[in-house]
């Protein structure tokens, strides 16, 4: 039974990572172009990014934990932090650990943003469009519950979610380059 358990606290917890880290992919992508409302201030749109990827991490780790304690992968300590260390399914489980990497690099210059400055910081932001992707296909393909519906749905919530912020993101910025934009989009009017 504890066996089961850590299998379920493997694959559960990964999912719930996954749909946290694309809520603040989401919110990443919004704040970049500024969006404003009297309802919803940026500065939420700010905390929320900020706190929904700590909960993100938080779930990663029990994700990863309760991987490496899982009998049935015999993943080990190693292959969780050695990309193609491991013997069940190498290639997967290497595309997850080196998402792992870059949101600890995220995370981490996050938390040292004064420390690294704003150009270090924003480079190395930059590696979240490596990130998301990865850890996308990581759970499309290490996970045993990988082509299930309910895990696809997931999946495709997910792409869908940072599919639109991204086209937000790139109308927007289209349309700041119009005089008044900023004003039209914050909902200021013309």
């Amino acid at each position: 039974m504890p066996d089961q358990a850590l299998w379920f606290a493997a694959r559960g917890a990964g999912a719930v990572s996954l749909l946290f880290l694309t809520a603040s992919v989401v919110f990443g992508l919004v704040i970049v172009t500024r969006f404003e409302r009297l309802a919803w201030p940026r500065f939420l749109s700010y905390e929320m990014h900020r706190r929904v990827s700590l909960l993100s991490v938080s779930f990663l780790g029990v994700h990863v934990l309760s991987a490496v304690l899982d009998p049935f992968t015999h993943l080990g300590l190693a292959a969780a932090l050695v990309p193609f260390a491991s013997t069940y399914r190498p290639v997967p489980v290497a595309l997850g650990v080196i998402a792992l990497y870059l949101f600890v690099a995220l995370v981490a210059t996050s938390l040292l943003r004064r420390r690294v400055g704003q150009r270090a910081w924003r480079v190395i932001h930059w590696a979240s469009y490596a990130m998301w992707p990865l850890a996308v296909l990581h759970g499309l393909t290490a996970g045993t519950d990988a082509l299930a519906p309910w895990m696809l749905g997931i999946d495709l919530l997910c792409v869908a979610a940072v599919a639109a912020a991204l086209a937000w993101r790139i109308l927007a910025r289209a349309t700041m380059a119009t005089p008044g934009a900023r004003r039209v989009i914050a909902g200021g009017g013309g």
